[in-house]
Formats: C-alpha cells, structure tokens, sequence
C-alpha cells in the first residue's frame, strides 16, 4: 500500500487522550499502572482511551504486562495463566469486560523471546489479533507494537483492526513518517524524543511540528505522540496531533481542557 491509499480516521480531535498503562506510568492517585483501578481511574479523570501492554504466558494467556518479568525475576512467559493470576496479574479478558463500551483501547503488543520459535498465527500479536477482533466489534480498539512482524501478524489475523507503528525514543522522525506511509497501517504513534531530541543544541535537521503533522496528514495517516511532557502535550494539541498518549493523567487532562476553546 502507498501513502496515497486514503485510510479511515481512528482519531478524533482535538486530540483524544489516552491514558498510559492506565492513569499513568508508576503509581498515579494511588493506583498502580496496568491494574484494573488504574484503567478505570484513567477513565473518571476523563480520558477517553487507554493504553494496555499486552504479554503471553506459557500457555498462550494474555495479560496485562509492560515488563518481560515480575519484579522476583520470573518471566511470564515462562510461567502458566493460573501462576500468573496467583501474582496478581490482570488477564486482557479481565479488563475488558470490565471497561464500558465507550471506552477505547490501544493494545501494545510485546512480542517475547519465544515468539521467535513459534508459527506466525501462534505469537502473541496472533493471539491478541483474535480477542482484538472481538473487542472491535464493542469499542474503537487499536493494535499497536514495535515489531513490524507482529503488525503483520496482526493484519493477517484481523483485516479490520486498525493498526499503529510504534517508534521508541530519538528514533529518526523521518524515517519513522516514511515508514508509516507505505505500510498497511493507520497510525503512526511517535515517542515525544523523535520530535524534541535529547540534545544540548537543537539539531539543524528535525523539521517543524506543524510540518511532520502536515506530513503524516498528506500521507493518509493520523499521529500519536507518547510520554509528552505537560508542555509539550499543549504544544502537540495546538500543531493538531490527532492522539495523545499520556502519564499523570488527571494533570494532563486539566491542561488540556484549560487550552481548549470555550464554545
């Protein structure tokens, strides 16, 4: 697919927020990131989507996880759903049926070691591919991940599921808007260092905001940005980011609504 195919929008605007691993990373109001009063928390504080790390266990469960291994050293996908839930894991099935239907979500798929052994249609981005296409059907849901095979994997399982290319920190923004306009995918979700690196002197070859949205716009895909901070979370709002991805959600939430215009 070219960047002249036109793609059906995901996101409204402004920009719709998305609470990260809940109502942030850590501990947000109390509540400990990917748990079920986090996700819910998120939601209260009045975002409309949240983003939820997904990883498998041994035997092909799905959890809620951001991290290979528990804070003990072991790793889920060494171990059993049931071992898992005696941890205190949160199953993906779990949360689901627990957020309203309104609520959306974005899945972040982990590919793990062991996937590398495994068959295509038996990965985890397959498996979640299969519970993804269910939710389809009740809520706005989104499959995203750093893995291109498991976007692949992903796209050969759910056709209509729509899809989002994650890139991590500094990682080139020309490159990265490149790569989303010719792949078959929707979103382009960018961390907030490709678009203001890390850097003593500002670099010379990182173009503007408003022209990177213009970019991903005339491309036919829509751009998510992660982890910015407060200030640039308002600066992404007003160059017309179509998503936001956010920690410290009840803070960010406030901001945001305090820049929008009063109708």
């Amino acid at each position: 697919m070219t960047g002249t195919a036109v793609i059906p929008q995901v996101f409204t605007r402004p920009p719709t927020l998305i609470g990260h691993r809940g109502l942030g990373k850590g501990e947000v109001r109390g509540q400990l990131e990917n748990t079920l009063g986090s996700f819910l928390g998120a939601l209260e504080a009045g975002v409309q989507w949240v983003e939820v790390d997904v990883r498998r266990t041994l035997d092909d469960e799905l959890f809620v996880a951001h991290d290979a291994a528990f804070p003990d050293g072991a790793f889920l996908a060494e171990m059993t759903g049931a071992e898992a839930d005696r941890l205190g894991a949160l199953r993906i099935t779990e949360l689901l049926g627990e957020l309203p239907d309104q609520a959306g979500v974005i899945f972040d798929v982990k590919s793990s070691l062991e996937d590398a052994t495994r068959p295509a249609d038996a990965t985890t981005a397959a498996l979640l591919a299969r519970i993804a296409d269910k939710s389809l059907r009740h809520r706005p849901t989104v499959a995203a991940s750093f893995d291109p095979a498991a976007l692949r994997h992903l796209r050969e399982e759910s056709p209509d599921l729509p899809l989002a290319l994650l890139t991590w920190l500094h990682f080139p923004i020309g490159q990265a808007v490149a790569a989303a306009a010719h792949l078959d995918l929707q979103v382009l979700a960018v961390h907030a260092g490709s678009l203001w690196p890390d850097t003593a002197i500002a670099p010379l070859d990182v173009p503007s905001l408003e022209r990177i949205v213009e970019q991903v716009h005339q491309s036919h895909r829509q751009l998510l940005v992660w982890c910015p901070t407060e200030a640039q979370a308002l600066n992404l709002a007003a160059a017309g980011v179509d998503a936001l991805v956010v920690d410290a959600v009840p803070t960010q939430v406030r901001a945001l609504s305090a820049q929008r215009p009063q109708r």
